[in-house]
């Protein structure tokens, strides 16, 4: 019994060790992926404890994070089969009209990722702001990294359309705004 317990033990400790610190990248990734934060600390738990039950199988010197995002994302995917969840861009509307003009510029880039496809907005969040390669992208999604680059670049393309809109739009109904309080004032 004490040679299990010292397995354990040590199998925890290489854990703690190497997976618990990625837990803020993991769930930085979540938040991009689920319309609600609840929703993303819930998934990323789901992920260290399904990476906690495998861990016995996990091969030393191989990259954690890339396995780690591999699991979340496959948690995350299984959710969707399950889950009927309230549309991202309705919920992104909604806190737009109650935002402040501060926030603005944020809500617009949230906005345009909720647009995006979920498999252009997986491979942008994982190149731009988890700074995986092309080929560590193709490695934890499971496919073709010409895949991965032609999904990066429709996701920026959209993004750009998106966001360069979102600013029109702003434009104008901050113009609009302003001619209406000078016509008020005279």
């Amino acid at each position: 019994m004490e040679q299990i317990d010292g397995t354990v033990g040590r199998l925890q400790t290489e854990f703690e060790r190497v997976a618990l610190p990625q837990t803020a990248n993991l769930l930085r990734f979540a938040r991009r992926l689920t319309p609600q934060n609840s929703d993303a600390e819930d998934l990323v738990q789901e992920t260290l404890l399904s990476a906690w039950r495998g861990f016995s199988k996990f091969q030393k010197g191989t990259d954690i994070r890339a396995w780690l995002f591999r699991i979340l994302i496959n948690a995350h995917h299984g959710r969707l089969r399950t889950l009927v969840v309230e549309p991202p861009m309705e919920q992104l509307e909604q806190q737009m009209a109650v935002a402040a003009t501060s926030h603005t510029e944020r809500l617009g880039i949230e906005r345009a990722l909720a647009a995006l496809p979920p498999t252009q907005r997986a491979v942008l969040l994982l190149q731009a702001v988890e700074g995986f390669t092309c080929r560590e992208i193709s490695e934890i999604l499971f496919v073709p990294i010409g895949t991965v680059m032609s999904r990066l670049s429709r996701a920026r393309e959209a993004m750009r359309y998106q966001l360069l809109t979102i600013v029109r739009r702003y434009r104008v109904s901050s113009e609009a705004g302003t001619l209406a309080r000078k016509t008020s004032l005279r």
